[in-house]
């Protein structure tokens, strides 16, 4: 049983207004939006067809085809072999395989490639990073309650990272296919999930939120509880939205789209800066305010990458629900990010609540260094989306190069060793140079100046790292990725609770720096090893099995 929800025909492109889309007769839809308008780690499978989850074929949301009127009596027919060709070529764009190019040419088609991608990596910590610039100009108990804010507001946010990684999934297979009605389906019932999730998640913020921060800040911190209360609550708001934003924004990427997303993203980040500037500068609203202008931000962020996929000629308002089956296989797939994800929050999130205990002044210190990091560490991001995007065909395509692979690799790992000795250096300037940025509180600046050797060192290597964990994802080289980040947060957690107990925050940011380290250092023996991916000529040792229908 399925549920197909499309709103009005206004809220489609105006060149779309004559066609409607294809539907089975024999099945039902319900629009739920007749008059109303509606209010960001991918992974590619490129073996795997998700086709193939469907038990029984219930409805779904198909793209959007433009039809030809032919003959005096307006008779529909489709369109030609040619009109299909330049559709295609107009969707999905003409791309260049970096298999067949040289070493200088793919660092350039790399650059060309990832450079609007990290402005998508960039907008959301800087939206992060406003707030805590604008907030620290006012009170530090302010300051220091956007430690515990953002690991409610935006670490958890992580936990639903497979929903990403199943929409690049699903819909780059899909296209591989040429398979557009397939691509829509996926699309549909991933915003289905997407939209259910954020649901969740303002629902356990609502009831939850206060206590969560109670118990994670401590009793000796509770002073800066109700104002970390006052922007979760906020900010919780905007988690339908949010995960409803990361699908559309997924699908772009998955379609090698990422100047609709970029614009997107860009306009959301003038909002929030014009309006933690209006709110919190000129209207006192301190914390409640950057939270307003935050949320407001993530809404329309979320519309405006929906209705770039409606430019692209798919449904982006239309959900499908899901059966038992393709839910469970869904997670299944994503299951390994999963964890990856969750051990990555779980080590920041252990990084906040020691120096929770170290008092306010060290909160807020740390609060700036962690945002200026995550601010940084972004620029990397792109590496492992072009790894995933591109080493599929390469690994496991029908015109396997192995030698070509490795190749790629290399020149992800020059941009990457390079783009990290840059952010390292331009990363610790800003705190140890400009300080003032974030607060005039003496005290403050004194703590965060303490970290910044730890801080270089664990930035240094952050790119690389994404590198190569971006080609590891690509080669479906997954129960490792999981087991291997597992590994990293149990040693970091034994490591920050003893260094953290001798050497306070310094502590903290040195069991960073271990963690960063480990995490490359376990991904290049990896790749390095004479049965991994890159050197096995065995393709099938990490194959997935081709699901099989009911």
């Amino acid at each position: 049983m399925a549920l197909k929800i499309i709103p009005s025909i206004l809220l489609l492109p105006r060149s779309l207004h004559h066609f409607p889309p294809r539907q089975n007769p024999n099945l039902k839809s319900l629009s739920l939006f007749p008059t109303i308008s509606h209010p960001h780690l991918p992974l590619h499978f490129s073996s795997l067809s998700i086709s193939a989850l469907h038990p029984t074929r219930f409805v779904t949301a198909r793209a959007i085809q433009p039809r030809e009127l032919t003959g005096d009596e307006g008779r529909i027919s489709e369109p030609s072999e040619e009109a299909k060709i330049e559709n295609e070529a107009a969707t999905q764009g003409v791309e260049k395989e970096l298999a067949n190019q040289g070493i200088w040419i793919q660092l350039k088609e790399i650059v060309k490639f990832t450079a609007p991608a990290t402005g998508l990596w960039i907008c959301g910590p800087l939206m992060s990073l406003i707030d805590t610039a604008v907030i620290g100009q006012g009170s530090s108990i302010e300051l220091a309650a956007l430690g515990p804010a953002t690991v409610v507001c935006d670490y958890m946010s992580y936990v639903f990272m497979f929903l990403s990684v199943a929409t690049s999934n699903m819909v780059a297979t899909a296209l591989a296919k040429q398979d557009t009605e397939e691509v829509q389906h996926h699309i549909s019932v991933l915003l289905f999930v997407g939209l259910a999730c954020g649901f969740m998640m303002l629902l356990f913020t609502w009831l939850f939120g206060a206590a969560t921060l109670t118990a994670f800040t401590g009793i000796k911190n509770a002073h800066v509880v109700p104002a970390a209360n006052t922007y979760v609550q906020i900010r919780g708001l905007a988690w339908p939205a949010l995960l409803v934003g990361w699908v559309a924004q997924s699908a772009s990427l998955g379609m090698k789209d990422s100047w609709g997303p970029l614009k997107a993203l860009a306009a959301a980040s003038v909002i929030n800066g014009v309006g933690d500037i209006v709110l919190c500068t000129y209207l006192g609203y301190g914390i409640a305010g950057a939270a307003w202008a935050t949320m407001a931000s993530q809404v329309v962020a979320a519309y405006m990458m929906m209705r770039t996929l409606n430019m692209k000629g798919y449904n982006a308002f239309a959900l499908s629900i899901p059966s038992g089956r393709e839910f469970i296989t869904i997670l299944g797939l994503a299951a390994p990010v999963f964890m990856t994800m969750m051990s990555k929050v779980a080590f920041y999130s252990l990084l906040i609540y020691f120096a929770t205990s170290m008092g306010t002044h060290t909160m807020a210190a740390h609060q700036v260094m962690v945002q200026t990091f995550c601010m940084c560490t972004v620029w990397g991001e792109p590496l492992s989306q072009t790894a995933q995007s591109f080493m599929p065909e390469l690994l496991y395509g029908v015109n396997r190069n192995l030698s070509k692979a490795r190749m790629l690799l290399r020149s992800l790992a020059v941009i990457g060793a390079t783009l990290g000795l840059l952010l390292g250096i331009v990363g610790t300037s800003v705190p140890f140079l400009f300080p003032y940025i974030f607060t005039s509180d003496q005290m403050v600046i004194r703590e965060m100046h303490k970290v910044l050797v730890p801080y270089f060192v664990a930035l240094a290597v952050t790119p690389p790292t994404h590198s190569l964990e971006g080609t590891l994802m690509a080669g479906r080289d997954l129960r490792f990725i999981s087991l291997s980040m597992i590994g990293c947060l149990c040693g970091g957690a034994l490591v920050l609770s003893i260094l953290c107990s001798r050497y306070g925050l310094q502590g903290c940011w040195f069991s960073l720096a271990i963690f960063q380290w480990a995490r490359f250092s376990m991904a290049l023996l990896r790749l390095l090893s004479p049965k991994g991916i890159l050197y096995s000529e065995d393709i099938d040792h990490n194959r997935l099995q081709k699901l099989k229908t009911a």
